[in-house]
């Protein structure tokens, strides 16, 4: 061969090789990259080409799917939608053609696409038998009473949420946010429809943004409600061994090494009062001098024994509540009673409730029971998970028998449900600069039936105008939801 077809066939030869590099680059290096690439308009093509699975709750569906083909200006085959979309969309947050998913939709969109790995086998199976590809389902831990009431409760306040929890297993019950949206709204493509309806959605848009789910990425100021881990503390560190020992409260209380006094609301019994009498009528003088006297470091170690600090995955993640880590003694003293810079989401709260209802045993809150193949086979089961003991068995029990006393004859009366026993704790947040809005009202709550169970701890918090600074609010306005939810529970577990 010439020294010309030499150099020809060499050049040929590396741009073969040249090829076969960049063929093998993109299978295999850039295959992953390029089939989530949002520009990749074939796989989403694919993605909607098959019905979705489905989100159940109490074994009904409250998700589905619609075909799209008729649309102009769709090429996608099935698009998402949603039974009473408003009252779940905390839950199942929102699968769209134009804005992606969220929450559960997003978190598990393997399984209910048909395309998670551990659905390879079926989906190999199906493709040799010519099976069209299906999703999965996931199967919740959801009440459907509860979370009606928890919702329709929420409607008649305005804003606010709940979050209901099993005590015994930590899984969620329900899960409420108001104000909420559709999710079908916006669940194609098209910019006339679903385009408007998501902008209209947009904080930008609507101040009230009802996108954001208060229940699970909102923490407001506690208030009253976190007495309950202050008189925790209190118990767990030895400060106080009984419910009905006397404090040694003066009143007027003088926060440490200031001039100011820590008032309460209203001329309610707080000098020297027993544990069980203070957190009766919500004293702030009592529990402001329990945080100054255990001190910074033992408050903030008992409020990360319920998980404060901490975020929270159910799995849909939830925002860390907050108990301060860099504080004074006074500062302490008002952290204590749910003021200053603490702040907690409700499911942070319904977690405070479910400890002492579960006698000291903090379970970790998950909203999935199970992930199902196409043929409803089991793929992953959640088994239940101990997350911490804030309190020794005897020391709940008697912070139990503290938040019974609240609502036999407190600020809780409300709650109250014939045929079963139940525990709460009002409270009402101290909201903008020198207090100048309207606070949030309050109610965290459990219930337990004749046999000594608990099924349901409950955390309410309702923003409404009609609040007044007092813990009365709490037990007005949030105390009745708090109380339809728990007898959603208790009815459904006839």
């Amino acid at each position: 061969m010439n020294k010309p077809l030499r150099r020809i066939a060499l050049f040929c030869g590396l741009l073969v090789l040249a090829l076969l590099i960049r063929d093998n680059w993109l299978q295999y290096v850039q295959a992953d990259s390029l089939k989530s690439d949002p520009k990749n308009r074939r796989v989403a093509i694919e993605r909607y080409a098959t019905p979705r699975g489905n989100i159940i709750v109490d074994g009904e569906p409250i998700t589905g799917s619609k075909k799209t083909s008729g649309d102009s200006f769709n090429d996608f085959e099935y698009k998402r939608t949603y039974k009473d979309g408003a009252m779940w969309a905390p839950v199942t947050g929102y699968a769209s053609q134009a804005f992606g998913a969220t929450q559960l939709e997003s978190i598990n969109d393997g399984i209910l696409t048909g395309n998670d790995d551990q659905l390879f086998f079926r989906n190999t199976l199906d493709m040799l038998t010519g099976k069209k590809k299906q999703g999965g389902n996931v199967v919740t831990t959801l009440n459907a009473a509860a979370q009606k009431a928890a919702y329709e409760g929420l409607l008649k306040q305005g804003k606010g949420a709940v979050a209901a929890i099993d005590p015994e297993t930590g899984a969620i019950l329900a899960l409420a946010s108001t104000p909420s949206y559709d999710p079908s709204k916006f669940a194609g493509n098209s910019t006339s429809v679903d385009g408007k309806a998501w902008s209209k959605l947009q904080k930008k848009n609507d101040p009230d943004d009802p996108m954001l789910n208060r229940a699970l990425r909102e923490t407001y100021p506690p208030g009253s409600t976190f007495k309950v881990v202050t008189a925790a503390a209190a118990l767990e560190d030895g400060l106080y061994t009984s419910a009905d020992e006397k404090t040694d409260t003066p009143l007027p209380y003088i926060l440490p090494n200031t001039t100011t006094e820590l008032k309460n609301e209203g001329n309610i019994p707080c000098k020297d009062a027993t544990l069980r009498v203070a957190l009766q009528f919500s004293c702030n003088t009592v529990f402001g001098k329990i945080g100054a006297d255990l001190g910074k470091d033992k408050m903030l170690a008992e409020s990360e024994k319920f998980g404060f600090n901490s975020e929270q995955f159910t799995p849909v993640r939830s925002n860390a509540s907050v108990f301060p880590k860099s504080m004074d003694k006074p500062q302490t003293a008002l952290s204590s009673i749910g003021q200053f810079e603490t702040a907690a989401t409700p499911l942070q709260m319904a977690m405070v409730a479910s400890a002492v209802a579960n006698n000291g045993t903090l379970m970790k809150p998950y909203m999935v029971d199970k992930l199902q193949a196409p043929g409803l086979d089991v793929i992953s089961q959640t088994e239940p998970e101990k997350m911490s003991e804030p309190l020794s068995e005897e020391n709940a029990q008697i912070l139990q028998s503290m938040m019974e006393t609240v609502v036999e004859k407190g600020t809780g009366t409300r709650a109250q449900i014939p045929g079963a026993t139940v525990g709460g704790k009002t409270g009402t947040a101290q909201h903008g600069v020198d207090n100048s809005e309207n606070p949030y009202a309050w109610f965290i709550s459990y219930a337990k039936t004749s046999d000594g169970s608990s099924p349901v701890a409950v955390a309410v918090v309702v923003e409404d105008e009609s609040a007044n600074r007092d813990d009365i609010s709490g037990g007005g306005l949030a105390a009745p939801i708090a109380r339809s939810v728990m007898k959603a529970v208790l009815d459904s577990k006839k």
